[in-house]
């Protein structure tokens, strides 16, 4: 089993926890590490749930605060090992995994092993499959038979947000729109019916729509509406009787997931829709006195969070949340996935100072 030091560097402790390989239902090698490294520490009291590891402090501090990071990732690509880079003159971790999330998930490790006396209580929580639907989130059953370990004052995800404050997060759900037609031999085409033909108005509906920005908590999150995959066809020389267009659709905090499931009905109109998968978005949170104080701490600019996170979660639960952890957004799940040594060493310092001050 690998072994992480985690009285290394915070950098250093990324590059370890990337280079184990834990896509989405194959992390039992990484949180067997975690696991072995924070529950010999006597200032946490450990729990474990499968690949899912809770390590509170029992300090008795007036306040409670929730800080979580994933540490499953999307499959890897020839993009581990991890390898240091230049860019720009500044050094960088390149690799799956550096950006979402496990440069947060290293700061957080780091924290928990050398906080014995933080200002305030502090649960932390490292989990495992938040990459792939919500039914297998690791938070989903812990949620349901500990309720009681996610309760705090306010939450924090360590989701890749360039070193910056992301509130809240926009929902998501997820539909499959079908046509049908009738089979028949592609030589004979007007004995059958297309389905992937009767599909062409489903895209050229979702080609013209305009998303909405929306503003909300004086956070402006944007929409959108696409499809993310599209299947059909039978063989080289048959005409196709199903066709089905996955949509995925991006909606602000401000809409209930009933009311982002009616729009996308409305919007495809006509057409047979079966929703496969919906999460609510989080409100912003950033009107609770810890989130203030944490904003003047680490001295950040609030943005909202256009992709959905595990904030939701709290959110739902009556806990604040935001976002906030290394790493470029827009290099989450790409191939070129890298974070600069400055963002994560700037994001345990501002943590740390945070945790610590009086």
């Amino acid at each position: 089993m690998p072994v992480l030091d985690l009285t290394a560097g915070s950098v250093d402790l990324t590059r370890a926890i990337c280079d184990i390989p834990s896509e989405s239902g194959d992390e039992t090698v990484l949180a067997d590490a975690i696991f072995a490294a924070i529950e010999p520490l006597a200032h946490l009291d450990v729990y474990r749930a499968g690949n899912t590891i809770v390590a509170r402090t029992h300090l008795g501090r007036a306040q409670r605060v929730v800080i979580a990071g994933h540490i499953d990732t999307v499959p890897i690509n020839a993009n581990v090992p991890t390898r240091d880079i230049v860019q720009d003159g500044e050094p960088y971790l390149w690799g799956r995994g550096t950006v979402d999330m496990k440069g947060g998930t290293a700061v957080q490790l780091k924290l928990a092993a050398e906080l014995t006396e933080p200002r305030v209580d502090i649960t932390w929580m490292w989990y495992d499959n938040e990459e792939v639907d919500s039914d297998l989130n690791g938070l989903t059953p812990l949620a349901r038979t500990r309720p009681d370990l996610f309760q705090g004052d306010f939450a924090i995800l360590g989701e890749p947000s360039n070193g910056q404050v992301e509130g809240g997060c926009n929902g998501t759900l997820r539909a499959i729109v079908r046509t049908h037609g009738v089979r028949a031999h592609s030589a004979r085409a007007w004995m059958g019916e297309n389905a992937i033909h009767g599909a062409a108005p489903i895209l050229a509906r979702l080609a013209e729509y305009r998303p909405h920005e929306i503003d909300v908590d004086g956070l402006v999150y944007r929409e959108g509406l696409n499809a993310v995959r599209i299947s059909g066809g039978v063989a080289g020389n048959v005409i196709p009787d199903l066709c089905e267009v996955e949509v995925n659709f991006r909606f602000a905090p401000s809409r209930s997931v009933d009311a982002a499931e009616a729009h996308v009905r409305a919007v495809l109109e006509g057409f047979e829709v079966e929703i496969v998968d919906r999460a609510a978005g989080a409100r912003p949170g950033l009107d609770a006195p810890l989130a203030q104080e944490f904003l003047a701490a680490v001295g950040a600019e609030p943005r909202p969070k256009y992709g959905w996170t595990d904030v939701a979660r709290f959110s739902a639960m009556g806990v604040p949340a935001v976002n906030y952890g290394p790493g470029d957004p827009s290099l989450a799940h790409h191939d070129e996935e890298r974070v600069s040594f400055a963002q994560i060493e700037d994001v345990e310092r501002g943590l740390r100072a945070w945790l610590t001050a009086l």
